[in-house]
Order: structure tokens, then sequence, then C-alpha cells
């Protein structure tokens, strides 16, 4: 099922973003098979993402659709094992820091002179040169040099980071599943593999285009919480209600501003002029007071059937029973776990949710049979 039906992907098991890309991919089809290592370092003991998918490896959905192989790649047999399963894949995906596949024996030389057509992809925080490449580091240190973190405030407000999907989940997993696509359609033209650099930096600071394209335009100040979309408008701003809930409005355009007003019962002289920057604050006082007035859930019958771009702010519990998300099967809940179904939606080859997380170890053996060699 899915478009990427009958490639094989290898993936070597690692954190963050790359195992988030390789789901994509297992979601739209792709056959992945997982390398584990027998045991972990002291220092994947102290990650908390492993340790969140060791408490409960059924629930883990971000590792759903994978089986998955224990190796020893230091042993001589883990390395002829590996070399094996190259040799058969389509696409290699590691996420360690430069240089440390080459240490093990797998770098991209060895493993194209293996298999000239595979796709050799290749995920990390900071890419595989520059200054700050072999550094550690976390999304909240990818979105901060690139310009976004600081975005991320209101006016005389310290940066929140947005949780870790602006730079691991946005930046890397999405711009790494983007790669892969990319060069296996080209891969179909050419015969001939490659290596993908993804790197989370660069793909926050390909998200952050549009800002700086205002920037460009003076359209944009590099002043955050000042600006039409980043709460410095009360057009686009997130309100209080009366029980401490609270709505997102982004009515920008004029025509969904004036329908913000009349849903609020206000007249449309009833706030300062919008064009009027110097007088953006008494705009939000204003609304500010009138968002108070009801319930989240109150408003949020106000605003169902409007173009108002109002919507009440969900929590993680609440966001799979709102009604379109529901309607569209968005959510999905599979042996008991609640989870994301796959994205985007094919008309001809449509993507199934991938086999769940936490099956036991299969034999590599197994793999290389249902792998053949390449004709």
């Amino acid at each position: 099922m899915g478009p990427l039906a009958g490639v094989r992907v290898l993936e070597v098991a690692g954190l963050g973003a790359a195992p988030f890309g390789v789901m994509l991919l297992a979601d739209l089809g792709a056959d992945v098979v997982r390398i584990e290592r027998p045991s972990s370092s002291r220092r994947e003991a102290d990650n908390h993402e492993r340790q969140t998918r060791q408490a409960d490896p059924s629930r883990y959905c971000t590792d759903r659709g994978r089986r998955h192989v224990v190796v020893d790649l230091k042993s001589d047999a883990g390395r002829c094992t590996v070399l094996d399963l190259i040799e058969r894949a389509d696409v290699l995906v590691e996420g360690y820091r430069p240089g440390v596949m080459e240490r093990l024996g797998f770098g991209p030389d060895v493993a194209l002179e293996r298999n000239p057509r595979l796709i050799y992809a290749r995920m990390t925080g900071w890419g595989q040169d520059g200054p700050l490449a072999q550094r550690a580091g976390h999304d909240i240190d990818y979105i901060a040099i690139a310009g976004a973190l600081n975005c991320f405030r209101r006016a005389g407000e310290r940066p929140v980071p947005p949780v870790n999907v602006v730079g691991d989940m946005g930046g890397g997993g999405m711009l790494l599943a983007l790669g892969v696509v990319s060069a296996l359609f080209e891969t179909s033209r050419s015969g001939r593999g490659q290596v993908i650099d993804a790197a989370m930096v660069d793909g926050v600071a390909l998200q952050m285009t549009s800002v700086l394209a205002m920037t460009a335009q003076g359209r944009w100040r590099d002043e955050p919480g000042t600006n039409f979309a980043d709460t410095g408008a009360p057009f686009y701003e997130v309100y209080e209600t009366a029980d401490g809930g609270h709505m997102a409005v982004g009515a920008i355009e004029t025509p969904f501003y004036h329908e913000l007003l009349s849903r609020l019962g206000l007249a449309p002289g009833g706030l300062p002029p919008r064009a009027d920057e110097s007088r953006w604050p008494e705009g939000k006082a204003i609304l500010a007071e009138v968002f108070r007035s009801r319930t989240r859930d109150e408003w949020a019958k106000v605003f169902a059937d409007s173009d108002a771009c109002v919507a009440p702010v969900l929590t993680l519990t609440e966001a799979p029973q709102h009604p379109h998300l529901t309607a569209r099967g968005t959510y999905v809940e599979r042996d008991g776990v609640l989870q994301p179904s796959p994205a985007p939606r094919f008309s001809r080859t449509p993507a199934a949710l991938p086999v769940p997380p936490g099956a036991e170890p299969i034999d590599p053996a197994e793999v290389l049979r249902g792998w053949p060699l390449p004709s």
C-alpha cells in the first residue's frame, strides 16, 4: 500500500528527526528494516527519547512501520550482514554525527561501491561540515541559531520553544523524507545513487523563507511581537476566554476582519483603524475584554460556521475529537494507541497505517531472503 510500496529502506537506529523521517517513508508504503545494536551506551541510556521508547515500545508510534534486526556493528559477522543488507536496499538512513558511519566501516564510499544505486541519507542537526558539525545539539539549539526561536515571542518577552516540531520534525524529518523521495525519482532516471546531507539547521532556515522575504520587502521588522502575524496585530493573536480557555484569531484579510468584528458584536469602527500600527495595542485590549465575556466553547460555537479565521485552542487530548478531524480521519486508534493517520492522501495509491511498533526482532537472514539482489 502507498506510493512507496516496494522501496527498501535500511535504517540505522537513531534518535529524533531521523526516526520521524523514516516513519513518513514507512507511512507511504516503504519496506523499512531498522538495525538495532545489541546494547545501549551510557550516553544513549541518558537520552530522554530512548527512555520514552523503552518504557513501552508498543506505544511509541514514531517507530511504527518497521521490522527490526539486532546486529553488532563492530563484529565481523555484523559488518558482513550490514553490507549484505546495503547491497539489497534502495535507501540507507543514518543519524550519527559526521564520521561515525565511516569509522564503523559503512560510510558512503563503501556503501555506494557495494550498491551504486543506493541513496545514502544522512540526518544531522548541524550538517556534515561547518564549525559546529561535530557538536551536540537539540531542536532548541538549531532553531536558535537559524533565527527562528527569536520569532516565537511577544514584544518584551523571552522566546518560547515551540516544542520540538520546527527543528526536529519540520526542519529535520520532513526535509529528510523530501530528500529521499526526490533522490528516488532521480535514481529512477539515472540509475545512480547519491548522498543526501539533511541538516536540521538548514531545514529551519528554509521554513523562515517567507519571513525573510517580507523583511527584504520592508514589510517585516526584526522585532518580535510587532508584526502582523507574530501577535503584534490585534487580528492575529490568542485571547483568553471566561473559563481560562483560549481562542486563536487569524483574521488578516479585510473581509475576514470584518467578519470577526461582526461575530464579536462590534461595529466596523469599534476598533482603532487596523492599518494604524501605533494603535494595535488599543485594539488588542478591546478584543481581549470581549473574548473574556464568554467561555471558549461558547465562542467556538459563535465562529463555527464563519470565515473569520477564529478557532478554539484545543489540547492534544481534545484535538482528535474535533468534528472536522473526526470526519477526515486525521487521527486513528490502533491497538489502544491514538496517533495521526498517514498523510498526505493519494487517490490511486492510498497509504494504510503501517504495522505498529514494538514487535520482536527478526533474524537478518529473513530480511535477506525477502530482499533479493537486484538483477
